[in-house]
């Protein structure tokens, strides 16, 4: 795991109540990887959508730029303890890529994130719509470093932060609640930062 530039600190009163329990608020992004940071070029850069093994829609760079597009800020919080609040970001929600793909709901009650690295995380389906997350394209105006995540990258903000599948390659649908990459290393199958949901025996 890489980590770097954390500093973390007591919340003021008035933030406090933004910050989940076992957390300390940061202003720095910190930088947390399971294993090198991949280098995606946005020539080879595709996005896809599957039910299983059979995909269902599949956008390109320039594709992909061309859906709807959305900008929110949030508060995220790593399992790792650190929070950042007031986080900026715009990307196309998980709504409107199911929406190009032609579908009102998603087709199956859970989710896998893949990344291009090879990570895997799973997320319950409805924890993706109803503008609850959204494929990253920018963080604070810019497009998303590397390190990051970049060039796009899930973003769940009320789940712990390793549930946002950083380089993402596609979204998988399944009809069971797969363990990922983290999930299968003892981690919680839904992370809950507001229950501590780290690992797998927390309630």
């Amino acid at each position: 795991m890489v980590t770097r530039g954390f500093g973390g600190r007591r919340a003021p009163a008035d933030l406090a109540a933004r910050i989940p329990p076992g957390q300390a608020l940061t202003t720095d992004f910190p930088v947390l990887s399971a294993g090198p940071t991949p280098r995606v070029s946005l020539e080879d850069w595709s996005f896809t959508l599957k039910v299983g093994p059979r995909p269902l829609a599949k956008w390109d760079w320039k594709a992909f730029n061309a859906l709807p597009r959305t900008r929110v800020t949030r508060d995220i919080h790593c399992v790792t303890t650190w929070s950042k609040l007031d986080t900026d970001w715009e990307g196309v929600t998980v709504d409107d890529l199911l929406a190009a793909a032609g579908f009102g709901a998603p087709p199956t009650p859970f989710v896998l994130a893949h990344g291009f690295d090879g990570y895997s995380t799973n997320v319950p389906a409805a924890d993706l719509v109803g503008g609850k997350a959204m494929v990253a394209l920018s963080y604070d105006g810019a497009p998303i470093a590397p390190d990051h995540g970049g060039p796009a990258r899930l973003l769940v903000p009320h789940l712990y932060f390793w549930k946002s599948a950083k380089w993402l390659s596609g979204l998988q649908f399944t009809e069971t609640d797969t363990a990922g990459f983290w999930e299968l290393r003892g981690y919680h199958m839904y992370g809950d930062p507001w229950r501590e949901q780290r690992y797998h025996d927390d309630p």
